[in-house]
């Protein structure tokens, strides 16, 4: 490592500059952020408003997408939105475009307050 520090050193002290990549920056193509492909499971957090068949509809939505549901939990907070419910699920392993697809039809259901959150579980 040392020498080839030093070698880049020689080289601009005599004026020998050469691209970092073997060609200028300028004509390097811009990288696209790498997403996976591979199948994990996913934690979906969401609220719903909670009401008879508002569940049914996000397992529906999932189940279209080819998702299958391993766990879920329903939470109501104390001191929340009476007619709000936290919904957890963790899912079985599913592709990241499934993930999505099942995401982008949650907000047609009806039932959906604020945002989803989707996390990735990488296994160890």
């Amino acid at each position: 490592t040392a020498s080839a520090v030093m070698a880049d050193v020689l080289d601009i002290a005599r004026g020998l500059r050469l691209p970092t990549f073997g060609q200028p920056a300028s004509s390097l193509a811009t990288p696209v952020a790498a997403i996976s492909a591979t199948p994990a499971s996913y934690c979906l957090r969401m609220t719903l408003l909670d009401k008879p068949g508002a569940l049914a509809k996000i397992a529906t939505c999932l189940g279209e997408a080819g998702i299958s549901i391993d766990q879920m939990r329903q939470i109501n907070q104390p001191g929340g939105q009476d007619d709000d419910a936290i919904v957890i699920f963790v899912t079985h392993k599913a592709a990241p475009a499934d993930i999505t697809h099942a995401l982008s039809r949650f907000e047609a259901t009806g039932v959906l307050v604020g945002q989803p959150v989707a996390i990735r579980i990488e296994e160890l």
